[in-house]
């Protein structure tokens, strides 16, 4: 039976995880992750980047938002999976669990700053379960 502090951690998980497939999901079908100005769209589909100009401003945007959606998915895949199957490993370890809070909480900072409202309170809950999933484990 796993323990409080492993099912809070799991639970984080699970948000983050609900949250970065979401993502992925918007990311590549509906509108809802693009411009309500189509002219905008079709702009960003004809500008490359500086960087290079076989990449154009939309492709780009798709790139950073299913690679974003990676990452938190991954998030969510690692630490879920320690907290059930190697919770010693996790709980024992001062890097991985600063690790995941710093992360969370760049997340949250992100959505305060640039995201709207669901997002934030999202990545909120999952910052909030992981930080008690972390004082369950110190008592």
């Amino acid at each position: 039976m796993p323990s409080v502090a492993a099912l809070l951690i799991v639970a984080s998980a699970g948000v983050a995880l609900f949250l970065g497939l979401l993502h992925l999901l918007y990311t590549f079908h509906g509108n809802k992750l693009q411009p309500r100005d189509p002219a905008l769209i079709q702009a960003m589909q004809q500008a490359p980047a500086v960087i290079s100009r076989h990449v154009t401003m939309w492709r780009a945007w798709i790139g950073f938002n299913a690679s974003h959606s990676f990452g938190v998915i991954l998030f969510a895949l690692i630490y879920g999976y320690l907290a059930l199957r190697a919770p010693a490993f996790l709980f024992g370890s001062p890097f991985l669990r600063v690790l995941g809070l710093a992360l969370l909480l760049g997340y949250a900072v992100l959505a305060w700053r640039y995201w709207f409202s669901a997002p934030f309170r999202g990545i909120v809950l999952a910052t909030v379960l992981y930080a008690a999933g972390l004082v369950a484990a110190i008592f």
